[in-house]
């Protein structure tokens, strides 16, 4: 072999290393969080869209829209522009039509996990550390979205008594450049460490069930504090979902919507935040 040519061939053996190494890099490093980022840099924006449309508006462009079916009690079902079908606080008996991707859980009651979850499903990830009081640590991607968790602690079902820390999680998904947030069977008003893990939110899933998780009073403090732009009422029981909704003053609007799922993007939240009651919520 030439001279020359063996420095070439060396030079592209190195580059090929350096590619190969920069390449598993990529796939090794952690996901990062923008719903953390940009909440971290502006404090105390108000987050909303960059327009004015509602988001009941048709779908504005392949590849930007989320769509969110309330399937029952505190199960939606979150399709994203790539494909991926997530549900939350999955317990078998509310479904999606075709087989999730990602299932997410919180044990508060059997109502909001199952044990044995189809085996086609590939990511069950449990708000719950099986070591007591250690938090759940969730942070991955699957397809398009990013997938986190943040502990809150839970009461003990049925009048116990007593509390378990870190027994739950809020699960945050990043999809689309959209911060969606699933406050889960939550129990006790946030604190600003909470807020602070969980960043910008734009959607918020919230139960109004008034008791069982948080007063309508403290449950709507937390809303007001996160500031998302679109509130979609879930886990009701008992009270009318009108007791929560009267919390909020003529800084939010309210709307009773004709059925269970509303597709959304970054371009089509409302300005000024929305609750969104679907139909199986009312």
């Amino acid at each position: 072999m030439r001279p020359q040519h063996l420095v070439l061939a060396i030079a592209c053996l190195a580059a090929f290393i350096v590619s190969d190494h920069e390449a598993t890099a990529q796939e090794q490093r952690a996901p990062v969080s923008q719903c953390q980022a940009i909440a971290q840099t502006i404090p105390k924006a108000t987050f909303a869209s960059f327009s004015g449309a509602q988001p009941v508006a048709p779908a504005v462009s392949e590849g930007e829209d989320v769509k969110f079916t309330f399937l029952g009690h505190s199960t939606f079902e979150i399709d994203t522009p790539a494909g991926i079908i997530i549900a939350t606080d999955y317990n078998g008996w509310y479904r999606p039509a075709a087989l999730p991707d990602v299932v997410t859980m919180n044990k508060a009651h059997t109502t909001h996990f199952t044990l044995t979850p189809e085996p086609g499903i590939k990511h069950v990830l449990h708000g719950w550390s099986d070591d007591p009081g250690e938090a759940a640590k969730i942070d991955l991607v699957v397809g398009d979205a990013h997938i986190r968790n943040i502990a809150t602690d839970i009461r003990f079902s049925y009048g116990l008594g007593g509390s378990q820390q870190n027994g739950n999680s809020i699960f945050v998904f990043e999809i689309a450049g959209l911060c969606i947030g699933h406050l889960g069977h939550l129990h006790y008003e946030l604190t600003d460490t909470h807020y602070t893990e969980i960043g910008r939110l734009d959607v918020v899933m919230v139960p109004v069930d008034g008791g069982l998780t948080m007063g309508a009073d403290s449950m709507s403090r937390v809303i007001k504090r996160l500031r998302s732009s679109l509130i979609l009422p879930m886990h009701r029981r008992g009270p009318p979902v009108s007791a929560f909704v009267a919390m909020f003053g003529k800084d939010f609007d309210v709307a009773y919507a004709p059925d269970d799922s509303i597709t959304v993007s970054m371009r089509t939240l409302p300005k000024k935040p929305l609750i969104y009651v679907m139909k199986g919520v009312q």
